[in-house]
This record gives C-alpha cells, sequence and structure tokens, in this order.
C-alpha cells in the first residue's frame, strides 16, 4: 500500500471501525463555531453499565452511538486551536473529564482535525 492520501483515508476509515472502550468520566461533542473561529467540546457525564454501554447518570437509559440525544451537558470548553482545547481540558480542569489514555489520544486527534477545518473552511464531521 502506497503513501497516497487515499490509502491513509482507508487505513484511518478501517481503525475508525475497531471496537474501542468507553470513558467512565463521560464524552465529547465536537463541533465548530465557525463565526467566533472557535473549536468547542460539549461535555457530557454518562456511565458505563455492566455490558459496557453508556448510560444517562440521570435517568439510566442507554445512550445511543449514532442517534441524536437531547441531553444537557456539564460543560463546553473552547478555544482557537487544538493544542490549546487540550490545554483547557487536560491541564487546567481538575479534576480532568478524561479518564482514559486512549480517549485522550482520540479527543487530541479530533481537535486537530477540527482546528484543521477551521483554518481551511472544510467540513468537520466528528469520527
Amino acid at each position: 500500500m502506497g503513501f497516497t492520501v487515499e490509502n491513509l483515508t482507508a487505513i484511518d476509515d478501517q481503525l475508525s471501525q475497531r471496537h474501542i472502550d468507553l470513558d467512565p468520566a463521560g464524552y465529547f461533542i465536537i463541533y465548530l463555531d465557525r463565526e467566533a473561529k472557535l473549536i468547542c467540546a460539549k461535555h457530557f457525564t454518562n456511565i458505563i453499565d455492566d455490558r459496557g454501554l453508556a448510560v444517562d447518570p440521570e435517568t439510566g437509559q442507554v445512550i445511543p452511538a449514532r442517534a441524536k440525544v437531547e441531553r444537557t451537558h456539564t460543560t463546553v470548553f473552547t478555544a482557537r486551536t487544538g493544542k490549546e482545547l487540550c490545554v483547557k481540558i487536560f491541564e487546567e480542569t481538575k479534576p480532568c473529564p478524561v479518564t482514559m489514555f486512549d480517549h485522550a489520544a482520540y479527543l487530541g486527534r479530533e481537535f486537530i482535525r477540527a482546528e484543521i477545518a477551521l483554518v481551511t473552511g472544510k467540513e468537520y464531521v466528528q469520527d
């Protein structure tokens, strides 16, 4: 497999299909505020049940991965760059709302993807 954008995209697409364990500290919905020129990350708490599914701590209902769910976020983090957002979340927020290394790595990747989309004007869709 050569070093082309298509091949790199295929690798990323394949890796996006793997199983990941959910962070018991919660999850983030990442989006852009183009008008304010900011990357935004809404943090939502959850509980992981004995099946490994994310559950709303208030209702006990399973949080679907692909369906739109109306929940209230606990915090909205905003920043101008991916690095600035990482500093705010991982270094300045106590306790840190991320408890798993793989979740932290995922967020770092997504924040950089969001930053590139913000700078280039391309669409950003969270992986």
